[in-house]
């Protein structure tokens, strides 16, 4: 008997339309609106520490007038210089600040070339030497060429700044 019911068709349908009804008051609400929520003050008083800390702040405290455990200059049994790595070696170049303002020439004498260096004004010829390893090649227009002993060469426009590196003497 209970095989035959749950195989009719009117079970079927009855359970069909009964979903559909569920979804459709699900999706309208049923007309209703969700509630109002207040946000209240608490009638309570906070909880009370039930262990008494407060004599507890200053245990750790150092006295003023106690020493350090181990006084300064004396060898801890903990220290050690094994793991020290060594110091660094002192840098060989440094970084200068090359600015190219032009060239002039009189006649039939060789250009001469203005470069500001860092903040010092150099006037140098073409094969001069402005800085430690670092010789004016080539001077035009609007660019200038500087050429190291190693046959690096650096290019430097008109009226901007350019970082070279060049030897510490």
């Amino acid at each position: 008997m209970l095989r035959q019911t749950l195989g009719s068709r009117w079970l079927a349908t009855a359970t069909h339309l009964g979903l559909w009804t569920l979804l459709a008051a699900a999706l309208i609400r049923l007309g209703g609106a969700s509630p109002q929520y207040v946000e209240t003050t608490s009638h309570t008083s906070p909880a009370q520490s039930p262990v008494p800390v407060g004599r507890l702040e200053h245990v750790f405290d150092s006295a003023p007038d106690s020493k350090p455990a181990v006084p300064p200059g004396v060898a801890s049994a903990f220290a050690t210089s094994h793991f020290v790595p060594p110091p660094p070696p002192p840098p060989t170049t440094r970084k200068v600040e090359v600015t190219y303002l032009g060239f002039y020439q009189t006649g039939d004498d060789p250009r001469r070339v203005f470069v500001k260096l860092d903040q010092a004004l150099l006037v140098s010829m073409i094969g001069g030497q402005i800085a430690t390893n670092l010789f004016v090649s080539e001077a035009a227009m609007q660019t200038l060429t500087l050429t190291n002993s190693a046959a690096q060469t650096n290019v430097l426009t008109l009226n901007v700044k350019k970082i070279v590196e060049v030897p510490i003497r």
